[in-house]
This record gives C-alpha cells, structure tokens and sequence, in this order.
C-alpha cells in the first residue's frame, strides 16, 4: 500500500518531528517499509513537503491493531454483562450506552 499525498505529507512531518519509523508505520498500520521509502524519497510523492507540526497527530508509540481489538472485546464482554445482569436501574442503562457508545467509535 502506498501512501496517498496527504499521508506523505504527515508522515514527513513525524519524521522531521523525530518520530520512530515502527511509531508511524503502527499509526497508518502498514509495514514499516512504506514508511522507510518516504525517508528516503522512494515514494510516489518525493518532493511533497512535510506536513506542519499543529497538523500532526501526537507523537506515538500509538496502540496497535491488536491492542485495539482487544479493548473492543473487553468492552463488548462488559455491556453484556451488564445487559444479561438484569439490573433495570438508570445506572446500568446508562454504563451500558456508554459501552456502546464507546465501541462504536473504536469500530
């Protein structure tokens, strides 16, 4: 997968903010090759200019795929919990959209 023009851009900007090459490749979540050929101008975009440093995400390490998904499942496993609980009270209608809420926003 090679990175869009925009994507090069940021990418430069991490690296000239000094980001570690595995940080920014975990952020796009790509190999850590397609972030080395923008270092060293093997990209489809060589002469981009790099991004500016108030458009940059925070600087990493950044949570992995991985990790993501394991929140996703830890908080799936809580809204049925409290969902099969029985308990009909505000407060647990309320945790429950809460849950949900948050696992739509990591989907």
């Amino acid at each position: 997968m090679a990175f869009s023009f925009r994507e090069t851009q940021l990418v430069k900007g991490m690296l000239a903010r000094g980001d570690k090459q595995h940080d920014i490749a975990a952020y796009f979540g790509v190999n850590g090759g397609r972030v080395a050929e923008v270092a060293t101008g093997d990209c489809d975009y060589p002469t981009a200019p790099a991004a500016p440093a108030d458009r940059l995400p925070p600087p990493g390490p950044y949570v992995s795929l991985r990790t993501k998904q394991d929140v996703i499942n830890i908080l799936e496993e809580a809204a049925e919990l409290i969902d099969g609980a029985g308990n009909a009270s505000e407060e647990a209608a309320f945790a429950s959209d809460v849950l949900k809420t948050a696992l739509e926003k990591l989907r």
